[in-house]
């Protein structure tokens, strides 16, 4: 894992904004790494900036955020095997 960060970085090195990142989290596009002690949400940079840029990109072709979800799961999946 690399370097954890709050949203607000992770809104600025992605180009979206906070709300986006909230959103795309309440709907498992990315997912939270911890949590600090006062409930602020920390994000795998790496990791993080990654799948938005992905999302960003997979959007272009004018897919439903469902749809882009499901291709980056099975993205992830066949990485795995």
């Amino acid at each position: 894992m690399s370097e954890l960060i709050k949203i607000g970085k992770m809104a600025e090195l992605a180009g979206v904004r906070i709300s986006t990142i909230r959103y795309y989290t309440d709907i498992g596009l990315v997912k939270v790494a911890d949590t600090t002690p006062g409930g602020q949400k920390l994000f795998d940079s790496e990791d993080t900036l990654k799948r938005i840029q992905l999302v960003k990109k997979i959007g272009r072709q004018r897919l439903s955020l469902d749809t882009i979800k499901n291709v980056i799961d099975d993205h992830k999946d066949a990485e795995l095997k």
